[in-house]
């Protein structure tokens, strides 16, 4: 009876699917549900990211203009062929889907490899330290879910973190 519970409670899930406009790419597929938008081990950059799922919100830090607006599903964050890196992105859920959902992230950025794991709306990646996001994972889960952070997922050197 607990298997079935379980299944249940997974099949409740909300499917979350998220693309990443990469430099010298474009826009790829869409992934989901904390597969890799992006590159890892080719030195390229995130210039925009594109997040479907009823009650998102999400923005993200590009390279010369900061921290943009928070967007909603589909709309896109970051810039597409200006060149600018993604440096970080912050992303967070709203309405019923936030009141049973946690969302987690996290950023492959440029000489640090996967930082940790940030959580509804904390920021994931770096600021002020002039690396490109290269990848992105995401995953939705319920409420209460433990979820190994696997270390800092932010750093910003004008606030004394270290850097990358």
């Amino acid at each position: 009876m607990l298997v079935v519970a379980q299944l249940l409670v997974s099949a409740a899930v909300p499917k979350i699917n998220y693309q990443a406009y990469v430099e010298k790419i474009g826009w790829q597929n869409p992934v989901s549900n904390g597969e890799t938008a992006g590159t890892t081990g080719q030195s390229q950059r995130i210039e925009a990211l594109r997040i479907n799922l009823a009650g998102v919100e999400y923005c993200a830090h590009v390279q010369n203009i900061g921290w943009q607006e928070w967007k909603k599903s589909g709309e896109i964050s970051g810039t597409t062929g200006n060149n600018l890196r993604m440096e970080a992105v912050r992303i967070r859920l709203t309405g019923s889907a936030a009141e049973e959902f946690d969302v987690y992230y996290r950023a492959h950025v440029q000489n640090g490899g996967w930082l940790g794991w940030a959580k509804n709306g904390d920021p994931a990646g770096t600021a002020g330290a002039k690396l490109r996001m290269e990848a992105l994972q995401i995953q939705v889960v319920p409420k209460g879910t433990s979820v190994n952070s696997g270390g800092r997922a932010f750093y910003e050197p004008r606030n004394n973190l270290p850097t990358v």
